[in-house]
């Protein structure tokens, strides 16, 4: 059975940030997720994973200047150092968080640098970083963003992100398969699933083209998520959309497709947030 983790990003956003840790627990989720825990106080986040019985599955990596629509350091030769630091930053704050899962957005295309310069610091970079985040048992995640919405991301294409596992080759890097993401690029989803399925260590969903929950646009996610479970995907599918009205109101597709909230037989061992 599949498990779902709330995206507290958003998901809950008509509350403040610290709020939505206590609606996800009401709701019924027991994992949740974010892209960025660095502009709050960890020890706070930590206490309300612990208060709310709830389990960090996910966040990522430093990105640069996100507002300014930087989407990631690791393909820029210019800024090794500064994306080693962000590694060593993300591991810490693992740590205090009790996640075993980091996503790294790789970035954009750089204006005046050969894509295989590109390219050769990316692998550099995530070889290093897999190999740094493997003692604490972490799983390194990549994931393809939509030249819709994102023009000018490196990593956008599925042949694309297939050259990169190869050639990076550590167990611990893994495809985060974001199927709004994949949808927009390229469509295919369940052949492209099936073909990636040992390699893909993170789900997250969203309906298209307008990122609200499933049942509201094109993809005919009962049939997705049922091939997702039959490939034998065990991690949880991050519900990273749009809530069309109030979140709580847009659950109602978990129990109509066959499926729930709440902890289930399957669920991996919960690490304890530090205090």
């Amino acid at each position: 059975m599949l498990r779902f983790s709330a995206n507290l990003g958003l998901l809950f956003t008509d509350s403040p940030f610290p709020e939505r840790f206590g609606r996800a627990a009401a709701a019924g989720f027991r994992a949740v997720e974010y892209m960025f825990p660095y502009d709050h106080d960890v020890a706070e986040l930590s206490a309300a994973l612990r208060t709310n019985g709830l389990r960090q599955d996910l966040f990522n990596l430093p990105a640069g200047d996100f507002a300014a629509g930087e989407r990631g350091l690791a393909v820029d030769p210019r800024r090794r150092d500064e994306f080693a630091a962000g590694v060593e930053r993300a591991l810490a704050t693992a740590d205090r968080l009790g996640c075993r899962k980091l996503n790294c957005l790789v970035g954009r295309r750089l204006d005046g640098l050969g894509w295989e310069t590109q390219y050769a610091c990316l692998v550099e970079n995530l070889r290093g970083a897999a190999e740094r985040v493997a003692s604490a048992g972490i799983t390194l995640l990549v994931e393809l963003l939509n030249p819709v919405e994102t023009p000018g991301f490196f990593l956008d294409s599925i042949a694309v992100v297939g050259r990169l596992l190869d050639d990076v080759a550590m167990p611990n890097l893994k495809f985060q398969f974001d199927a709004y993401h994949v949808q927009r690029t390229q469509g295919e989803l369940v052949p492209t699933f099936r073909a990636l399925a040992d390699r893909i260590g993170h789900v997250q969903i969203a309906d298209a083209p307008e990122r609200h929950e499933p049942g509201t646009g094109e993809i005919n996610y009962r049939y997705v998520l049922a091939q997702i479970e039959a490939a034998g995907y065990d991690g949880c599918v991050g519900l990273e959309y749009r809530p069309s009205g109030p979140t709580e109101e847009s659950l109602g597709w978990i129990e109509a497709y066959g499926y729930h909230l709440g902890g289930q037989v399957g669920d991996p061992p919960r690490k304890e947030p530090q205090a």
